[in-house]
């Protein structure tokens, strides 16, 4: 008898936020369900994202993961007990450069990790430009995972390396991004301001690093599919250098309602509740309005939103993150009466929401999104056409990619780029009801609609056996196996 081939092991180790940790559980079951041994990397508080999805995982027999807990330095980087994960961070002013501390003090337990299990490949988040040089000592191939799309990816990199805003004499002012192969109009505004900034500001000088490590790296995990942008994808790859995989849409590996309503936290209303008032609405009847899980908005904004979402006469569901109105009541941004009026035809959830199984309902028609890549693929993945409301991160370029290249979306209009938007930049109710009827009524959205449901049945063909995404994972699954063998 011969000797049992080798099972292939890949780490995956993500950056502590759900916007991260979600899409590399769904990275981690792509691999599983290939026979490739997975194992995700944590810190205690955060184990709770994954255990419930892994334990289900296992149950239908769809995949086996490990989980791998390390212990978070929060004290050591002067951070209160507990806070391990961004959306705890970003919440009290002052903590958010020592988080960013603390992660990389996570560096000696990843060595020690690697030079004990010695896995064949390590996919880690792109806040760990250090991961290379660590996976490099045991010549273990390590895999970036930014979570960005390939559009994204190429904005920034042309944005870093030929600063063309620049070329303009005011923040209002627009440039176009140089060499790619769509016309497209960004301002200084919309940018980081700490990226256009002095070169020697912290987070600069972190994405000098993240690019570096990126370059000396084997290789880009990217959460996209061939068919949604392939000038993007070549460019990438040709232009910019980047060995890249394409490997979605990620979120397509959860089938049954369990596994979709399990991703992320504790959703905060009953899903079957949730589906069943879905049920009553007619098709494409509904606008669902949620901005992620790191957005904080003031109350003037969510009033302004409240009283649009009130007077458009719109079915709806609108996701409150727990602390997005800066702890107060809801009386004090909820206009007076409000869901009283609304009832029947309004749903609030405040805290978490099953996601991918309310967009995904023939009832949706629309969806108000903070353009963070996953909840962009996953309304691509439903076929859902997008109103655009971009806050910070590179959400201002996936806004680009949605409303002047795909054409399935209509830009709310926002202007500025801030973690935390001010009273000077509140959109209006009037600009917001104008956009919530131009996405529900009319020949427009009935054209973004047939090019987003075309989208759809792109991105689930690209996942299918064959599909583009699928083939991509196979290739890099057999260039892991002949890396070792080599």
């Amino acid at each position: 008898m011969g000797a049992e081939p080798h099972q292939l092991h890949v780490v995956l180790f993500p950056f502590q936020a759900h916007g991260h940790m979600i899409p590399a559980l769904d990275i981690a079951r792509l691999f599983a369900a290939r026979n490739v041994k997975s194992t995700i990397i944590t810190t205690p508080v955060n184990a709770s994202t994954f255990t419930k999805a892994i334990e289900t995982g296992r149950r239908v027999g769809n995949s086996y993961i490990d989980l791998e807990i390390f212990k978070f330095p929060a004290k050591e980087a002067g951070l209160p007990e507990g806070c391990e994960n961004a959306e705890i961070a970003i919440k009290q002013e002052g903590l958010n450069q020592r988080f960013f501390l603390a992660v990389e003090l996570l560096q000696e337990q990843l060595e020690q990790y690697l030079d004990r299990v010695r896995p064949d490949c390590l996919v880690a988040d792109m806040f760990f430009p250090w991961a290379t040089a660590s996976s490099a000592k045991f010549n273990i191939p390590r895999l970036v995972f930014h979570g960005f799309s390939y559009f994204s990816i190429c904005a920034q990199e042309l944005i870093r390396a030929y600063e063309p805003f620049q070329n303009v004499s005011s923040d209002d002012e627009t440039f176009s991004l140089p060499l790619i192969p769509h016309e497209i109009k960004l301002t200084r505004s919309q940018l980081s301001p700490e990226l256009m900034g002095d070169k020697d500001h912290p987070m600069r000088k972190k994405m000098e690093m993240i690019k570096k490590s990126e370059l000396e790296s084997y290789g880009v995990i990217v959460n996209s599919f061939y068919e949604l942008e392939p000038d993007y994808a070549e460019f990438c790859r040709k232009e910019l250098g980047r060995k890249t995989w394409h490997v979605g849409p990620v979120s397509l590996c959860n089938r049954s309602i369990q596994e979709k309503a399990e991703r992320g936290k504790e959703v905060s209303i009953n899903e079957s509740e949730c589906l069943t008032w879905l049920d009553s609405k007619k098709p494409a009847s509904v606008v669902y309005i949620c901005f992620g899980s790191l957005v904080q908005f003031i109350a003037p904004q969510l009033h302004e939103i409240a009283v649009a979402l009130e007077s458009s006469g719109k079915n709806f569901i609108w996701v409150v993150r727990n602390g997005n109105n800066n702890g107060k009541n809801d009386e004090e941004w909820l206009p007076s009466g409000f869901e009283q009026r609304t009832e029947g035809r309004g749903l609030i959830i405040r805290g978490w929401a099953p996601q991918v199984l309310i967009l995904e309902h023939e009832a949706i028609g629309a969806f108000v999104t903070h353009c963070g890549w996953n909840s962009i693929l996953e309304g691509i993945s439903a076929g859902v056409p997008m109103v655009t409301w971009p806050i910070f991160a590179e959400q201002f370029y996936n806004e680009k990619l949605v409303t002047d290249i795909l054409k399935i979306g209509v830009s709310v209009g926002v202007k500025k780029w801030s973690r935390m938007p001010s009273v000077e930049d509140v959109i209006r109710r009037e600009v917001i009801e104008t956009v919530l009827r131009e996405m529900t009524e009319g020949d427009v959205v009935e054209e973004m609609r047939q090019r987003a449901k075309q989208l759809k049945d792109k991105a689930w063909n690209a996942v299918a056996e064959g599909g583009s995404s699928y083939s991509d994972l196979s290739a890099l699954i057999n260039e892991l196996r002949s890396y070792h063998t080599h």
